[in-house]
């Protein structure tokens, strides 16, 4: 063990509850994966492939469902081969299999209890065919991702969930999941052209080739037969066979997709068409073809508020008339709780209780066809009952781009919002079904009434235009009496939605296990029966997914009901939706954001001192708090920005000695010999050998402790010049306050041109804007340093210094003080805030922090002439761009400067973090994986940034040179011939 390792038990919960709770992991878990279960899938996957360890079964055995399950082991094959061979060991050995994509998925169908199957981890990729007509998509792939791509074609996914940012394209299909446009005619049961398919017996089928029926038939025979045999049953059953298209009239999830018997005329037809909407019951997904649509880029939107649910029910039927492709319906303790979301309008929190809003939109694929639309819409409006108890909400239409982002916003927010605002402890349950759209406003009143009557204060939301409502409950699984609450209520709720309305009980979010207890209730036994049959024909061992969407216990969706310990504050309102995921840098290499929450709560869940607890502990360390980045892009990705980055940081802080708090203030306190030592140092070791001081790095990161020690890297430059450029402060625009990372490091090794001060200050000159470099600013900091490692003390006091040098440099805020690198900016402007003293804050207040991009692109860029381009770049948007928003300002200093640009589509947080990725380089090597595939597909004339240690980190990573797009914008309006 390293000599400086943090001791595992500085993170143990001072404050749990007295008794354990019932459904924690019981000691004998503690070992993880089981033998010779372990030894069987390490033997046949690999090591690299089979995680066994509790706390990696732990962190999976939760997802954006209530409930929860422990699997026996995770595995993550890469292959359809290796799928097959998964499946194959599972048959011979009388196991059972359970795949996961997103775990976005609210019912618990992503949830097993023996061998749980990733499928998201090697499953990620996007061809575009026939010009973007069509897409081959992996299941692991997002929606948001595929869309991205798609995007350039003009064209667009027909499904939409509202988890676009995270779920991902194999669950959508799995789920029949639609969202706020889809509906009956764009979801993937209409937009599938296509998919490979890995059955339970391992046979591949691969439904697009032309042989496809023959291969079935020669691999699958009494499939093939039983399929068409239960056609022809169906298809006999006239009254059979109304009733089933009459419930595919509504949006239905709910059990196997029986039209797909009707709908198709050969065994591969009905099987593509059963697929869909199974959950990952009848097979593995391992390639969909979507036929696209048309992506219309005019948009007219408007949100309306209305006195009741009722009445805004009541308005749905006149705006589907005008056209409208999406009518969203939100209550208002929706309305109320996403006031939490950024950009949602803070007046939205004192609307009247019954407040209901419709949020409508428009789209179109010209200016003439939208006008058509406006004016149908415009007519409309006198018809409806509308208040305006608040001054934001005008209850108009507009065109305007970040008005409408903001609903669509709010709307999207939706259960996140609602459930960070339940009670601390308690558990959230998300429902959704359809009734007839013209039967919305009657559903409305007996919801509410139903609701009442349960002790239920329940937020409403749903897709109106298609009848479909969403509501969530909140009870403590704690607690028999609330479980038996709302056990009354769902047998209550089922019934009225069946009896009354013959409606869906699942509209969009499919069966799981929640729903599978009320399927015959739905469809009655006949239709039911059918179901059982398909299930048996396909998987005849029971191999995949027991106990979803099947269940003949009549209690099964009380079974497995999450406990939702209380957590650190920060933490606490997570509903484990997962929508911060695919941001993280290290969901690859150890835990997520969802999953950093997940096992602290666990550890809420044990007695003190569990040989369960243990195991935690001593894997926490490592897997959440060393290889988080701390760039709290988790923050930006959930709605109710939950910034688990601060959370790791301050249990990093929880870990330091005080020995190790000293020693950090002192570096502080001493900045300017510590920065004077740095940059000697860089310029040392640029005069040895790169492989030996990786060597002699490794060396002593065993010795001391990985997360103090870096590893040196052949990416990293030389020393910056000494001498920063010579200004004057006589008519200066700004203040330019040159980062310490831009004073110790140099440029890349291959530039020749002037240093990036250098450059910042010509560049400013012949915009006719000059910028001033005090001469004092040699041993200042923006405080990162300090404060991404959780040295509270040593963040103070840089920070007040910081503040207080700016203050002055400024005159008191008179100049902007425009910051050469975009962590640094962050920093100044925002992460230094709480640490200051009251007298600083106020000194904070009067500064204008400009990120030097910004300055750029929008203050010198307009005066610049550009002389000559590059042919083409390829850029890198670092998280803290993402956090100030200036990524468009990177883009536009990109797009005058060559003449190609690409935004990878894989581009998020490189995950080198500062230091982070000197630290973990994995990180780094894990984070940038794909963009780095992205990048290194071609050869592009420019890699452009705007952080120093992120370009090295890109380097590292793509082993191309990354510069600061201003060193980029400085040679293309350089006099002369450049």
């Amino acid at each position: 063990m390293p000599l400086l390792e943090p001791d595992p038990g500085a993170l143990r919960p001072d404050v749990r509850p007295e008794d354990a709770s019932s459904d924690r992991v019981t000691d004998a878990g503690a070992g993880g994966t089981p033998e010779p279960l372990r030894s069987d899938l390490l033997a046949l996957l690999g090591p690299e492939k089979v995680l066994t360890h509790i706390s990696d079964l732990v962190r999976y055995a939760s997802d954006a469902s209530p409930y929860r399950f422990l699997p026996r082991v995770v595995v993550l094959p890469g292959t359809t081969a290796e799928v097959a061979s998964v499946l194959a060991y599972a048959r011979e050995h009388g196991r059972q299999v359970v795949f996961r994509a997103a775990g976005t998925s609210l019912n618990g169908q992503a949830q097993g209890e023996d061998i749980l199957v990733d499928v998201r981890r090697h499953w990620v990729g996007v061809e575009v065919l026939d010009e973007g007509r069509r897409a081959r998509i992996a299941p692991g792939t997002t929606i948001l991702r595929a869309n991205t791509t798609l995007a350039r074609h003009g064209r667009v996914l027909g499904p939409d969930p509202a988890s676009a940012i995270a779920c991902t394209v194999g669950g959508v299909v799995a789920n029949n999941a639609s969202g706020m446009t889809a509906g009956t005619t764009r979801n993937s049961y209409r937009t599938v052209a296509s998919l490979t398919v890995v059955l339970p017996t391992g046979t591949v089928v691969d439904t697009a080739a032309p042989d496809a029926d023959e291969r079935l038939a020669a691999a699958e025979s009494e499939l093939c037969a039983g399929l068409l045999a239960l056609k022809r049953e169906i298809e006999d059953d006239a009254a059979l066979t109304a009733r089933i298209r009459a419930k595919y009239t509504l949006k239905n999830t709910n059990g196997y997709r029986l039209d797909a018997f009707l709908d198709g005329t050969t065994p591969v037809e009905i099987l593509r068409g059963l697929m869909v909407g199974s959950e990952g019951t009848f097979g593995f997904l391992s390639e969909i073809v979507f036929d696209t649509l048309p992506l219309d880029r005019e948009v007219l939107a408007g949100l309306f508020l209305f006195p009741s649910l009722p009445a805004a029910a009541a308005a749905v039927p006149l705006f589907n008339e005008a056209g409208a492709l999406a009518v969203e319906l939100m209550d208002g303790n929706t309305l109320r709780a996403s006031v939490q979301v950024e950009g949602v309008p803070a007046d939205w929190a004192h609307l009247p209780g019954t407040t209901t809003a419709l949020l409508v939109e428009f789209r179109a694929p010209d200016e003439e066809r939208l006008a058509a639309f406006e004016a149908a819409a415009e007519a409309v409006l006198p018809r409806l009952t509308l208040v305006a108890p608040v001054a934001s909400v005008t209850n108009t239409f507009t065109r305007d781009p970040g008005a409408i982002a903001s609903y669509w916003k709010a709307r999207k927010a939706f259960v996140t919002a609602v459930g960070g605002s339940r009670p601390s402890g308690t558990t959230l349950i998300t429902e959704d079904f359809a009734v007839p759209p013209d039967r919305l406003a009657e559903a409305c009143e007996a919801l509410l009434a139903l609701q009442t009557r349960h002790g239920f204060d329940a937020a409403v939301a749903g897709h109106a235009a298609h009848g479909n409502l969403h509501f969530l409950l909140a009870f403590d699984a704690g607690l028999p009496s609330d479980v038996a609450r709302y056990a009354a209520f769902m047998d209550a709720f089922c019934r009225m939605t069946v009896e009354r309305f013959d409606g869906s009980l699942k509209a969009e979010h499919a069966t799981g296990r929640n729903i599978a207890p009320f399927l015959e209730l739905e469809w009655g036994p006949r239709a039911t029966g059918l179901m059982w049959r398909t299930k048996q024909l396909i998987d005849p061992a029971g191999v995949l997914a027991p106990r979803i969407v099947l269940d003949r216990a009549p209690e099964a969706h009380l079974r497995g009901l999450k406990s939702i310990p209380t957590v650190e504050p920060v933490a606490d309102p997570c509903i484990e939706c997962g929508f911060c995921e695919p941001t993280c840098p290290s969901n690859d290499l150890t835990t997520t954001p969802r999953q950093r929450i997940v096992l602290r709560r666990e550890m809420m869940r044990q007695p003190s001192g569990s040989p369960v607890e243990a195991r935690l502990l001593e894997a926490y360390g490592h897997d959440a708090v060393d290889t988080c980045a701390g760039d709290s892009t988790c923050k930006l990705a959930c709605p109710v920005g939950i910034d688990t980055g601060a959370m790791m940081k301050a249990f990093r802080h929880q870990r330091h000695s005080a020995r190790e708090e000293r020693v950090a203030t002192l570096t502080a306190e001493h900045f300017r010999v510590v920065e004077a030592a740095a940059r000697l140092a860089v310029a040392a070791a640029a005069k040895i050998d790169d492989r030996l001081l990786s060597a002699l790095t490794r060396g002593l990161r065993k010795v001391v402790r990985p997360d103090l020690m870096p590893e040196w890297l052949p990416a990293v430059p030389g020393p910056a010049k000494h001498r920063l450029p010579g200004t004057s402060r006589l008519d200066a625009r700004a203040v330019y306050y040159p980062a310490c990372v831009n004073r110790i490091f140099g440029g890349p090794e291959a530039h020749t041109g002037p240093s990036l001060a250098e450059a910042v200050v010509a560049v400013s000159a012949r915009a006719g804007k000059p910028v001033w470099i005090p001469r004092d600013v040699r041993g200042t900091c923006c405080a990162t340093i300090w404060h991404s490692k959780g040295y509270e003390q040593a963040d103070a006091v840089m920070a007040n210094r910081i503040v207080e040098a700016a203050w002055g440099w400024t005159g008191g805020g008179q100049l902007p003080l425009v910051v050469d690198a975009s962590s640094c900016t962050l920093g100044i402007a925002h992460e230094v805030v709480p640490y200051l003293t009251p007298a600083n804050r106020e000194l904070h207040r009067e500064l204008t922090v400009v990120d030097s991009l910004v300055w750029a692109a929008e203050e010198l860029l307009p005066e610049l002439e550009i002389l000559r381009t590059a042919g083409s770049a390829v850029v890198h948007p670092t998280c803290s761009m993402e956090h100030l928003r200036d990524v468009p300002q990177l883009m536009a200093l990109a797009e005058a400067c060559a003449e190609e640009v690409l935004l990878p589509d894989s581009a998020r947080c490189c995950g080198f973090a500062g230091d982070r990725g000197l630290l973990h380089r994995e990180l780094t090597e894990s984070a940038t994986a794909r963009e780095a595939a992205e990048v290194t597909a071609r050869e592009w004339d420019a890699y452009l940034s705007a952080n120093r240690m992120f370009e090295i980190g890109m380097h590292h990573a793509t082993g191309r040179t990354y510069r600061s797009a201003l060193l980029e914008l400085e040679r293309a309006t350089r006099p002369g011939d450049g």
